[in-house]
């Protein structure tokens, strides 16, 4: 589990990463990582970003930088896991456009990321907007890679998250409403009428007062176990809403009728459901409707040019092999974007900064002209070290060579984008033709299973 929080640095941009890199916090500097600028430069760098921002007099962006923390529960993960974990939020979520430091600190009970990003891309120099829509990007963001490390998350309820003291106090097995609407859900599923849930819940340890309806009738319905100190109201500001007197009656009678009359859209009845296994005329009923769904599934197979059960199994495994591919390009293209857009920054602080770099080399007094442009200096050289060290040969950077290649993948990725959702959306299609036809086969018409899977039973 990770719980996320962000605000905004208006000033001391310079203290903020000191802070978050000091050597005793991260392993000696162990777990250090940073995008389009480096931790030593990174405020200069970050005020080179600001300084070609277009709005960068608008009194509303008075952020020069944003810090977001990322905490784990005790004992949930490593240090190296949690900063890899750090740098994939990072990358998903500021998508190579951002300069960021990424630290992971190890000096407390809890393994933390510190992560502080430029407020303005390296992109279209525009500022990054710190509202509610991106914050549950960051917490969903956040929640999926901790499901994609196998770590727990706060799940939440509604639109609006549970604080940590309410997530804990559900998840622990002390938590006495947790185990109530647990067991209304469990009585609701297994009986047939509002006067079998509450000998049910009885029967469970539960007193239950005030179940009646009516006129002299008092609103609320109340439960209480022996371990309760005091009745829990049936309230939707206790419980929940699905928990009323009025909604529980409602949720059992439902239940009945769609076991009755189940829906028949895209799924098959369950012909041996106890309602319908001992009413004859049910029972033709849902037969009949049974064979209508298989004759439309099978036409549904017969559009994508499969003629057997075995080969839509084949075409269904077949599109899950070539969904994961595509989502493996995606990857690598999305990698190879962020690097190039790393490198564009770094070109364009080279072209921009290099005459202040001659001028400093050919000065009759080098130490002044220092003082005076220390940071384009310091910028210049720094860029020069990177590109260099990525091979990029600087007698022919060509910045505009490089917005080509980048728009170039974004296209591709786009493209696989749209072909990852067609497979997505034929999976989908396939794998519930291939759903009900299973079930059919097996449990419906025996008899289809000793004759060919293209032949259907006549109507």
């Amino acid at each position: 589990m990770a719980v996320t929080k962000i605000h905004g640095i208006k000033t001391t941009v310079d203290k903020a990463i000191e802070y978050i890199c000091n050597p005793d916090k991260t392993g000696q500097n162990l777990y250090i990582s940073s995008f389009a600028c480096s931790p030593e430069t990174a405020v200069l760098d970050f005020k080179y970003t600001l300084d070609h921002t277009h709005d960068c007099r608008d009194p509303h962006n008075t952020n020069k930088a944003f810090h977001l923390i990322q905490a784990f529960s005790p004992g949930e993960v490593s240090y190296e896991e949690a900063h890899q974990i750090g740098k994939e939020l990072a990358d998903r979520l500021l998508e190579g456009k951002y300069s960021y430091v990424l630290t992971t600190h190890t000096d407390k009970g809890h393994v933390h990321n510190h992560l502080i990003f430029c407020s303005a891309d390296n992109i279209t120099f525009s500022h990054y907007h710190d509202c509610k829509k991106n914050y549950w990007k960051i917490r969903n963001l956040s929640d999926t890679l901790c499901l994609e490390h196998n770590l727990s998350t706060i799940m939440p309820d509604g639109k609006k998250g549970m604080k940590y003291n309410e997530w804990a106090a559900n998840k622990s097995e002390s938590s006495k409403k947790t185990q109530l609407r647990k067991d209304i859900n469990q009585t609701i599923r297994i009986v047939s009428t509002y006067s079998e849930f509450l000998t049910f819940m009885e029967a469970k340890g539960y007193e239950i007062k005030n179940a009646e309806f009516g006129e002299n009738s008092r609103k609320y319905i109340t439960f209480r176990s022996h371990d309760m100190s005091r009745p829990v109201r049936g309230s939707a500001k206790s419980l929940g809403k699905n928990f009323t007197k009025e909604r529980i009656k409602e949720r059992i009678e439902n239940k009945r009728q769609k076991a009755i009359f189940p829906s028949v859209h895209n799924k098959l009845i369950d012909t041996n459901a106890p309602n319908i296994a001992g009413n004859i005329g049910l029972q033709k009923w849902a037969n009949k409707e049974n064979l209508k769904i298989v004759s439309a599934e099978y036409n549904k197979m017969f559009t994508h040019n499969l003629h057997n059960f075995s080969e839509l199994e084949d075409r269904i495994a077949l599109l899950h092999m070539q969904q994961k591919e595509v989502n493996t390009s995606v990857v690598s293209l999305e990698s190879q974007i962020r690097h190039l857009r790393e490198m564009l920054k770094y070109a364009e602080q080279y072209q921009k900064n290099k005459i202040y770099d001659d001028h400093y080399k050919s000065s009759k007094d080098p130490d002044r002209y220092f003082r005076k442009y220390e940071s384009q200096i310091i910028l210049f050289a720094g860029a020069e070290h990177i590109l260099q060290e990525n091979g990029i040969n600087l007698k022919h950077l060509n910045s505009n060579k490089l917005q080509e290649q980048i728009a170039d993948l974004i296209s591709r990725k786009e493209s696989l984008n749209t072909q990852y959702v067609s497979f997505k959306q034929e999976i989908k299609e396939l794998e519930l033709i291939h759903q009900n036809l299973s079930k059919y086969l097996k449990q419906d018409a025996p008899e289809i299973q000793r004759s060919s899977h293209n032949q259907l039973p006549s109507l």
